[in-house]
């Protein structure tokens, strides 16, 4: 956990915003309802345990079953959760008291878990506001129902809520530096261990187990495959070919739950050939140019929509697109090679907050979401600002289907050069993803080190790895 007086402080903050959004004496009560264990098969196989992230970022106590409410009117919190008893301790051993973890984070008043209910109750009954987040697991979604009688989640608790974790704090970043550490040297697990004739499946067991040696675990599930041109490829029973481009997207979480996400993808031979390298280069550019524009005051919008250009201009050059630039970013061209976003929010969650709506995390009031392909799925369009954490991942993808239906449907006709595109179709995709922390004055890259990027570096990572 974070030191006592984090947490307080947060609680104290997001107290103020909520009085700050609500009529005095109408404000309500704020219901927080952690996690439960979920069985896998029966009752005691359970799920790996994570606890949600909100509650983790305002009450840090990493147990399953406890919630608690923060009176807004009469300025008081409670935590609610049940000390063990004989049965619990003869087969967990003796556990701190919950007043004792309330303690730890600041909190002075805890109950047992069932009395919640009747504090909701009351709060019902008297017509009070009951504040709560979206809820993302089932045992939540069906909790929070029976609580408050159907009510919908709060937007201005959702709102509050955001405002905050969207910007980083220092002892936050320095999870998420530690997180990319451990992210850094799973990627550099797999790289070494690509070769010739062996399973995916291998190379995923070797980074995963050191994600669990030095953490909680991979912050999403593993992505590595020798066919990326479908994005989110989560089969390992390939056997890896020569002459392939290997795509691995993965991240860690540490024991503080905060994630890291990068990408790289490697030819499975150990060098890249003339076409590959190419198309790698025209990626590596927009990563690079994308990093660039990266600082306070630009929308990540137009760091998107500027790499869709730098991605277009590169593409021209080869014959497989043609006709101004602007107007086929306009004309959102580019979604034919690169149908997701340029990045979304990092923290707690890979995809940090989405559970609590995509757009209003990624989003300001101001923007309006693009239903064009490409744009459309970018998940963090907001004007930047110090302390967001945002991952810069440009790829290009040849995907047959799509390709072919664009041509029949005419999109992007006088565009794209389909014939030309049609020795592509066997290529697969290639994606290039750092983790970038928004400066007061610019930006950098999260962790201590970063993972070899250009064409050449990787070659030479990879034939160092064959030497060894």
């Amino acid at each position: 956990m974070f030191s006592k007086e984090t947490y307080i402080r947060r609680r104290e903050t997001l107290v103020g915003k909520m009085a700050q959004a609500l009529p005095e004496g109408q404000r309500g009560i704020v219901l927080f309802v952690g996690n439960v264990e979920a069985p896998a098969q029966y009752k005691d196989n359970c799920y790996k345990w994570r606890q949600d992230s909100s509650w983790l970022y305002y009450f840090g106590i990493d147990d399953p079953r406890y919630g608690a409410v923060i009176d807004l009117d009469e300025d008081s919190t409670t935590i609610f959760a049940d000390d063990v008893e004989i049965g619990d301790i003869i087969w967990m051993g003796p556990q701190p008291s919950v007043q004792s973890k309330a303690e730890a984070v600041g909190v002075g008043s805890s109950a047992p878990y069932g009395t919640m209910d009747q504090v909701v109750a009351a709060a019902v009954a008297a017509g009070r506001k009951v504040h709560f987040l979206p809820p993302s697991r089932y045992y939540n979604t069906m909790k929070l129902a029976q609580l408050t009688g159907g009510m919908e989640p709060s937007e201005t608790l959702v709102k509050a809520v955001i405002s905050m974790r969207l910007i980083k704090e220092a002892c936050e970043i320095e999870q998420i530096d530690h997180a990319c550490g451990i992210g850094y040297e799973m990627h550099s697990v797999a790289r070494d261990s690509i070769k010739v004739g062996i399973v995916e499946q291998e190379i995923v067991g070797k980074m995963e187990g050191l994600t669990m040696s030095k953490g909680w675990g991979p912050s999403f599930p593993t992505i590595l495959t020798q066919h990326g041109e479908t994005l989110h490829n989560h089969l390992h029973d390939k056997i890896i070919e020569p002459g392939k481009l290997m795509v691995i997207d993965a991240g860690a979480e540490n024991n503080m739950h905060y994630a890291s996400d990068f990408t790289r993808t490697y030819p499975t031979s150990g060098k890249f050939t003339t076409r590959q390298r190419e198309i790698y280069q025209i990626v590596c550019d927009c990563n690079e140019l994308a990093f660039s524009l990266v600082r306070p005051g630009i929308t990540y919008r137009e760091v998107h929509l500027a790499t869709a250009r730098k991605m277009l201009e590169g593409l021209s050059a080869l014959g497989l697109v043609s006709g101004d630039l602007d107007t086929m970013v306009s004309e959102g061209v580019a979604g034919l090679f690169q149908p997701h976003g340029l990045g979304h929010n990092m923290g707690m969650d890979v995809h940090d907050m989405e559970d609590l709506g995509e757009n209003l995390v990624g989003y300001d009031p101001d923007q309006t979401r693009a239903k064009q392909l490409g744009l459309g799925s970018l998940r963090m369009a907001r004007k930047l600002v110090p302390g967001h954490v945002i991952t810069d991942e440009p790829g290009i993808y040849f995907i047959p289907a799509l390709i072919e239906l664009w041509k029949k449907e005419g999109t992007g006709k006088g565009f794209v050069n389909f014939e030309k595109l049609e020795s592509y179709y066997d290529f697969g995709g290639i994606r290039l993803e750092d983790d970038v922390l928004v400066t007061e004055t610019g930006a950098r890259r999260t962790g201590a080190d970063r993972l070899p990027i250009t064409p050449d570096d990787v070659e030479a990572a990879m034939a160092k790895a064959a030497e060894a």
